[in-house]
């Protein structure tokens, strides 16, 4: 006959309905189980056991002195299992918020947005996503992101979300400590005429040399790129150094930048670009407009250091 590996809650359940009813039927039709089942169930508890639990009469079933001793114990494991388990779904589960950032954005404020949401939310996880501005654009199309910080996306690219603005960053000029440009304390925009720059692909970031080619504009400069890097500064400040070329950047991206490289501000100065937090306008979530206050609050007591700037 076929063995218990190991006593389970239904058998506890099954045994309890037979003493009960005082029936294999009744319990059975309770139980939404065959009468033969029921019985092969409690048999097989019995052997477990190797102690009798049931007295089995033509008209009924009574319980032996250990199967009443059993009984008591076993409603009461039950029970107490009941309670455990309406204890657990009563308290409020874990929510997660996903969040989708651009660290050159982030650096300096993110952490402590997330120190200060978590003591207010702790039962709150969030998720981070270290994105590219188009993958960060189609996610949040989709669903997939509650929250994203970025630099300003078109509306129409997102058009559910509602954004709002972080803080304003200087454009700079990042390029080897030796760089002829290097030299300047700031550096003139018309001085980057026939000077080869690095650049971020369109692949990855598409709105970047067109916003390049814009601000150089109106100094009659067409920028000429050496090199257009698709996986991010990090990337980009090796191709820096290896082309000995420099790159316009947000100067929030010098938190990554080695010491083997110098950055300057430009004179007369370019409009800052704008970091932004945006969310859906639809979402129900409670905590998104927690943490976005925590990160907007962390956003005004940033202030920025430009490593290697004379």
């Amino acid at each position: 006959m076929r063995k218990l590996k190991a006593m389970e809650l239904r058998h506890l359940r099954y045994f309890i309905a037979v003493a009960k009813h005082g029936s294999f039927n009744r319990a059975a039709q309770t139980l939404h189980l065959t009468q033969p089942a029921l019985s092969r169930q409690v048999k097989d508890l019995e052997e477990e056991l190797s102690v009798p639990l049931l007295v089995r009469g033509k008209n009924a079933v009574t319980l032996t002195a250990a199967g009443d001793s059993f009984y008591e114990e076993a409603r009461e494991i039950l029970a107490r299992v009941d309670l455990a388990v309406q204890r657990v779904r009563s308290e409020p589960r874990a929510e997660v918020l996903r969040v989708g950032y651009a660290p050159s954005v982030t650096a300096g404020i993110l952490p402590h947005a997330l120190q200060r949401f978590h003591a207010e939310h702790p039962r709150v996880r969030v998720e981070l996503a270290d994105l590219f501005p188009q993958d960060m654009a189609g996610k949040a199309r989709d669903g997939e992101l509650d929250v994203v910080i970025t630099l300003e996306i078109p509306g129409a690219t997102v058009p559910h979300f509602h954004w709002e603005e972080l803080y304003k960053i200087q454009i700079v000029l990042v390029m080897p400590a030796g760089h002829s440009l290097a030299t300047l304390k700031r550096v003139p925009p018309r001085s980057l005429r026939d000077v080869p720059l690095v650049g971020l692909a369109p692949e990855s970031f598409p709105e970047y040399v067109p916003h390049i080619k814009k601000i150089l504009k109106p100094f009659g400069i067409r920028p000429h790129f050496v090199a257009l890097e698709r996986d991010g500064v990090s990337t980009m400040f090796a191709s820096i150094e290896a082309f000995n070329a420099p790159a316009i950047l947000a100067e929030s991206a010098v938190s990554f930048m080695p010491r083997s490289l110098v950055c300057r501000p430009f004179f007369p100065a370019f409009d800052p670009v704008i970091a932004k937090i945006g969310w859906s306008k639809n979402n129900p979530k409670t905590h998104v407009s927690a943490f976005a206050k925590h990160l907007k609050k962390a956003a005004q007591g940033k202030v920025h250091d430009t490593p290697g700037a004379a």
